[in-house]
């Protein structure tokens, strides 16, 4: 049987997955046959060059034979990896482009064919203004701002939040040095008071030895990866979540601790962060290089209703804004040549 819309799921990560998920299940809302071509994960190797072209040949494999099972009338690659060895051409829905996340020798044979890909796509959905901007020149002509749509992953409050909440900072860890987890127990280590834990999740003791990182010590737990519910069950718990990434692609783990009630705190990172003009508006003294200074503030002395306003920034991310853009403008425009 034909399906409406083929999502190519790279699912390199937790994050990714539940996001093309989110997005397949937009689609079925909106009226739409839709399902996901899962990729199989490749052995792990050295090098970010190898790396890529080992995901960019699973999704072909994985599009090919979905595509053999139920064929298409349009499809999507998640992410410009996934769409690097097509089968066919389709739409792109990428948090950053190679071009702004793979620099130098990273990148040497992904950006050039990213180029090809992103002027070959019929439509190009980026999470995030920001992820649009990063694109190369050749990709924001005219042409291709007109063939852009920003399509952002929605985020929702996971649950009621208890009565008091007994973690007083939580951080997310995957891939720790680019998130900055180094400088994040260094200033913990400085700044925490005697009763004060910080809960490291989304990485285990044996990825924070690869990074260089004990990741243990007085005020700090490490959960290692959990799953969905139990992190976003910690997440309700905790006061403040803190980070200081050196380059963020986007920031759900950011926008998911704003939907549970936390205070963000996190330095400035290049990279399309959309978390970081919400945490600047929200209250700018939590926004900044000097972590020490801003933990303290937002465990002493939290801006008022910070959650509250927190929840109305975020009503451009929410499920429903999401849907209506789905709905109104993506379907109509993927399906438009068939």
């Amino acid at each position: 049987m034909a399906l409406d819309v083929l999502v190519v799921s790279l699912g390199s990560t937790g994050g990714l997955r539940a996001a093309d998920e989110e997005l397949r299940d937009s689609l079925r809302r909106a009226g739409a046959s839709a399902e996901l071509a899962h990729t199989v994960a490749p052995a792990e190797v050295r090098t970010l060059m190898l790396t890529d072209l080992r995901w960019a040949r699973a999704a072909r494999a994985a599009t090919v034979a979905q595509l053999a099972r139920s064929p298409a009338r349009a499809v999507i690659y998640s992410s410009t990896a996934a769409a690097l060895l097509w089968p066919r051409p389709g739409a792109l829905r990428f948090d950053a482009p190679a071009a702004g996340n793979r620099p130098g020798r990273h990148g040497l044979w992904q950006r050039p064919l990213e180029r090809r890909r992103l002027r070959q796509a019929p439509l190009l959905l980026p999470w995030s203004e920001g992820g649009l901007a990063e694109l190369p020149a050749s990709a924001r002509d005219s042409d291709g701002a007109r063939r852009a749509l920003v399509l952002p992953v929605p985020v929702e409050p996971s649950g009621p939040s208890p009565a008091g909440r007994d973690i007083a900072a939580i951080t997310y860890a995957a891939n720790p040095l680019k998130k900055g987890l180094d400088r994040v127990l260094a200033a913990w280590g400085r700044v925490r008071g005697p009763s004060e834990e910080l809960v490291v999740a989304g990485a285990g003791a044996h990825e924070l030895a690869k990074a260089g990182l004990a990741g243990t010590g007085e005020g700090i737990r490490v959960t290692g990866l959990l799953a969905p519910e139990e992190y976003r069950a910690l997440l309700r718990r905790a006061r403040v979540f803190v980070t200081a990434p050196r380059r963020e692609d986007y920031g759900v783990a950011q926008l998911e601790a704003l939907a549970d009630g936390c205070l963000l705190v996190t330095t400035p990172a290049p990279g399309p962060y959309v978390a970081l003009p919400l945490a600047r508006q929200l209250d700018a003294r939590l926004v900044g290089e000097d972590l020490d200074v801003a933990l303290r503030v937002a465990l002493d002395d939290p801006s008022p209703d910070y959650s509250g306003r927190a929840l109305a920034a975020l009503e451009p991310f929410r499920r429903e804004a999401v849907d209506r853009a789905v709905a109104e403008e993506l379907l109509p425009r993927l399906l438009a040549g068939d």
